[in-house]
Parts: C-alpha cells; sequence; structure tokens
C-alpha cells in the first residue's frame, strides 16, 4: 500500500472526504426552492435541525483533534472578517433568518499548514493557519471565507443529499469520523481516499463544479458590501492557479476539495471592472501580523524559528516595505519567544512596538505579543504593564455567540483605547492568565463572568474562569465551569462528570453549601444530561 506525503495528514482529509460523500449522491432534477438556485430538491432536503445535529457530531470530535487550536488572536482576526461576510449575506437576502437561528456559525481553527479551508453542515467553517499564512490581504482570506459561507447559506451539503434519505446524513457522519480516526494511519487514509466514494467524486465533477461555481459568485457579492475588495477573488484564483500548475505536493489541499477551473477563473475575473483588474489588494498592517503568527505557530521546526528571530538584523531589512518590516518584526519575536530566547524577543518587540506606532489596530497586536512575551518569560508583572489600556471590541456587524465563544470586532476597523469598557476577547484572557500568576485573579473574576454570560458557547473562557474561581477557593463554582467548558465542545459525558462532582461537593458542605450555586448546578445537570441521552440515541442510531 503506497504511503501518503506527509502533508496530506487527515486534517483536511475530513473536507476531501466531506466533497467525496457530496458528490456521491446522484445527480437532482432542479427543481425550484423558494429563495435558492434550483441546484437540488429542497422539498425531500434534511431540515435544518437534521442538518445541525450532523454538524454537531461531527465538530465533537474535531475539538478533540490535537490540531484544534483556539488561539485568541487568530480567532478575532478571522472571526471578525466572517461576522462582516455574514451581516452582508444577511443584508442580500441570502442569510435567512432560519439559518441564522437554528445554525451554529462556529469557526475553528487548525494549526496545521496546509492551504485549506472547507465549511460542515449546520455553520461550522473550519480554516487551517497554512491558509492565513498565505494569503497576501485580509481580502484574498475574505475572498475564501465568502466562498466557504455561500456553501452554508445555500445549504449545499443538504441538497445533495436530499435523495439520499435519512440514513445518509448518518453515514456521511461516519466516515467523516472515521477519516478523523485514521489521521495518523496513512494506509487507513489512503483505503478511504481509493474507495468507491472518492472514485465517484470524479463521475459527478459536473456537479462539483455547478456548486463551486454558484458559491464563486454569491460569494464575491458579498466582498464590497462586507468592506473588502472584490479583487481579492480575483488575486486569490491568480495563487491558486499558480499552484496548481505545479507538480501536486500535498500543500495545496484546497485544490482537491475545490477544483480549481479557466471558467471560474474567468467568470472571476470579468466581475472586476476593467480598470481595477490588475490592482491586486494592498495587505493592512495588522493582517501581515496575524499572517506571520499563523506561520510560526504552523511551523514547529526550531531551525526555521531561529532564521526568523534574526532575519530583522540582516543588511537587506532596512530596504522593505513596512509591512514587510512588520512581518518579519512579528515573526522573529514570535520565534525567540518559542526559542525561550528573551533577549532576543525582547528586542524585536520594541522595535515591533516603534514600526507600528502610527497605526492603533498594529499597535495593540504589538502591544498583547510584548504581553505574551513576558507572561512566558515568567514576567508576570512586566506583562501586566506590556498590555495597552483596555482595547474595546471594534464596532461590528451583529455581534453572534459562536462555540469559540469570540465576538470579534471587524479586522479593517480602527479600534479606540478607551477605559470602561468590555476587553477583547485575546486581553481579557491574557490578562486573566497574567493576573493568575500573580495571584490577583479576583479583579478579573467579574469581568470573565460577564463574558460567559454573554458567551456561553466559550469553552477557552469557561476554562479560564474555572481556574481562577480554583484560585479563590470556590470549588463548586470551578467545577460548574469547568463542567459548562466541555458543554462548548459538545463532551456532555464530562459535562456530566463534573456537575455531578460539584453536586456532590454541594451535599458534603451541607448548610454551608451556596444553596444559589448549588441550584443551578442541579438545573444544568438536567439539561445536560437530557443531552447526553439525545446524543447517544444518536450515536446507536449511526450503529
Amino acid at each position: 500500500m503506497p504511503k501518503l506525503p506527509k502533508a496530506h495528514t487527515l486534517k483536511a482529509l475530513a473536507a476531501s472526504v466531506l466533497i467525496a460523500l457530496q458528490c456521491a449522491a446522484p445527480m437532482l432534477h432542479p427543481v425550484q426552492a423558494a429563495g435558492l438556485p434550483t441546484l437540488g430538491d429542497g422539498a425531500s432536503s434534511l431540515t435544518t435541525g437534521e442538518e445541525r445535529r450532523l454538524g454537531d457530531s461531527i465538530v465533537k470530535e474535531l475539538y478533540r483533534d490535537p490540531d484544534y487550536l483556539d488561539d485568541p488572536v487568530l480567532q478575532e482576526y478571522v472571526e471578525g472578517i466572517w461576522l462582516h461576510l455574514q451581516d452582508a449575506a444577511r443584508k442580500n437576502g441570502e442569510l435567512s433568518q432560519e439559518l441564522e437561528e437554528r445554525f451554529a456559525w462556529t469557526l475553528l481553527l487548525g494549526k496545521d499548514r496546509q492551504v485549506n479551508a472547507f465549511a460542515l453542515p449546520g455553520g461550522y467553517m473550519g480554516v487551517y493557519l497554512g491558509l492565513i499564512g498565505v494569503v497576501s490581504s485580509g481580502d484574498e482570506l475574505a475572498s475564501v471565507i465568502a466562498h466557504e459561507t455561500s456553501h452554508i447559506t445555500q445549504r449545499h451539503i443538504a441538497r445533495m443529499l436530499s435523495q439520499q434519505g435519512k440514513q445518509t446524513p448518518l453515514m456521511l457522519a461516519s466516515m467523516l469520523l472515521g477519516a478523523l480516526a485514521a489521521t495518523r494511519s496513512p494506509d487507513a487514509a489512503m483505503a478511504i481516499m481509493m474507495g468507491g466514494p472518492a472514485a465517484v467524486m470524479q463521475n459527478q465533477l459536473n456537479f462539483s463544479r455547478a456548486m463551486e461555481s454558484e458559491a464563486d459568485r454569491m460569494g464575491y457579492s458579498l466582498m464590497a458590501p462586507a468592506g473588502f475588495a472584490p479583487q481579492g477573488f480575483v488575486s486569490m484564483f491568480g495563487k491558486l492557479q499558480q499552484a496548481s500548475r505545479l507538480n501536486d505536493n500535498g500543500s495545496w489541499p484546497y485544490l482537491r476539495s475545490h477544483p480549481l477551473t479557466t471558467q471560474r477563473i474567468a467568470d472571476m475575473d470579468s466581475r472586476v471592472p476593467p480598470g481595477k483588474r490588475a490592482a491586486a489588494p494592498a495587505p493592512t498592517l495588522e493582517h501581515v501580523m496575524m499572517a506571520a503568527r499563523a506561520r510560526v505557530i504552523s511551523n514547529t521546526g526550531v531551525d526555521v524559528r531561529r532564521q526568523w528571530a534574526t532575519l530583522p538584523r540582516s543588511g537587506s531589512f532596512g530596504s522593505l516595505t513596512q509591512a514587510e518590516q512588520v512581518a518579519q518584526l512579528y515573526a522573529a519575536t514570535l520565534s525567540a519567544i518559542y526559542l525561550r530566547d528573551w533577549p532576543l524577543a525582547r528586542e524585536m518587540a520594541q522595535r515591533l512596538l516603534s514600526a507600528t506606532a502610527g497605526n492603533a489596530q498594529a499597535n495593540i497586536q504589538a502591544r498583547w505579543l510584548s504581553a505574551e512575551l513576558e507572561y512566558k518569560a515568567d514576567q508576570p508583572q512586566a506583562a501586566l504593564a506590556a498590555l495597552p489600556l483596555q482595547s474595546s471590541n471594534a464596532p461590528q456587524a451583529a455581534p453572534k455567540i459562536t462555540a469559540s465563544g469570540n465576538q470579534a470586532g471587524p479586522s479593517l476597523a480602527t479600534v479606540d483605547v478607551i477605559e470602561h469598557v468590555a476587553p477583547r476577547r485575546p486581553e481579557l484572557l491574557l490578562r486573566a492568565d497574567i493576573l493568575l500568576k500573580l495571584n490577583q485573579a479576583a479583579s478579573v473574576a467579574s469581568p470573565l463572568q460577564t463574558w460567559v454570560t454573554d458567551h456561553p458557547r466559550d469553552g477557552t473562557a469557561w476554562q479560564t474562569l474555572a481556574r481562577v474561581w480554583h484560585s479563590q477557593g470556590q470549588e463548586m463554582r470551578a467545577l460548574r465551569a469547568e463542567a459548562e467548558a466541555q458543554v462548548a465542545h459538545y463532551d456532555y459525558a464530562a459535562a456530566v462528570d463534573r456537575f455531578k462532582a460539584a453536586q456532590d461537593l454541594a451535599r458534603r458542605a451541607g448548610a454551608k453549601a451556596d444553596y444559589f450555586e448549588a441550584s443551578i448546578i442541579d438545573t444544568r445537570l438536567r439539561a445536560v444530561d437530557e443531552l447526553l441521552r439525545e446524543q447517544l440515541r444518536d450515536k446507536t442510531i449511526n450503529k
């Protein structure tokens, strides 16, 4: 059995298998579906609730995967782009109230270096750091996210399954989860890809291309209303076209699940006004910093990080553009942090602060990185001093609560630095970590409680709050927070275990127990126990 290339790790084979299974559905007779293009039989498709449950069952496993990443800084940046695109879809009439209310609208980041992104049933989207690191601007990244958003709003997955009966969604979840389970086994991965679904995918490629073209057109229509340059679609297609001409070494899995054609390229190019076709979107300083962060986090090679850490000391550094200098300084600082070379990291961080002094958003990112540096160097007081004054959430389009819990501001907006406002998520979580190290966590408990009240599916915030309450000796509250963190990732069995532990603690405390807290725990235990029973029923049916 031939081995898969290293870059073919099955993190994104989930997407490939998903597309294969989608394309295994027979060609559907077009019928008019209210408000949607005629790519499938809307009368017999999955309900939105069924599609959401299908997505939940898949994402539950993705949360467990070691490649899942909740990096608050990158999460906020990418999700900020997605929120703008969702708002544009809403205003364009492409995002119905039903989909908005029933779907998860949740972004998951994968730390793999592969250049890929994919949509899953029920409003979930996956984006890999390799994609963030390779795109030249936020507009190019927005073009990919807009394309995937259109797959979700048009319910392409449900439509392709519409004539397969009720067992097909369960088969889809089972096979996709089987692919994820085979992540560590290249032989198993090859067996999956060489099976029937992959063969059928080629036979149904025309149908897949029809969906891709529709997602292109509708995604393109979201760009300008969302505040992004539509040329980002064209320049991103240029990157994909160049990559497709090279020998396939596995570094661009996106091309497998999203086949590029000259027709798609010509269609996008024709939509850009003639005078603007050659103008590639210019990157913001914030984007080049986020791209640098993605590259450093996803590339764990020590030698590469050593090279990045010293690049700004080269003689050619002065001839670079400001954006290039900022990108190199950010990568150098973060690389030196990973290498635990604190003097070098501080040198690069100071240069980065100076280089971004005239850009409010970029300077906040530089300050967060400086605080991260001092925190990891075990200098919590210096880390606290490095943080900016509480930076407000930038104005955003229709705030949404997601499984990551991130309520991100738009990536292109100017962020005012003011006091007495709710801090942005990256700063809130970093400040909490710093204060925990200083044994001063009491001051951050209230902001965290407010945050999880507004963002109840933010598992990371719940875990941080659990640590804060534990440091204060509030063990029953800490156990409840740990349980809520498991609920956020659909691990209802683990959540029930934590709730029961909190319940037992309340019983042992007797009259000294916090009656109000105990009541919350009892209520939540009953609710989550019912969710667990439903989850187990679905699993039994799936078998």
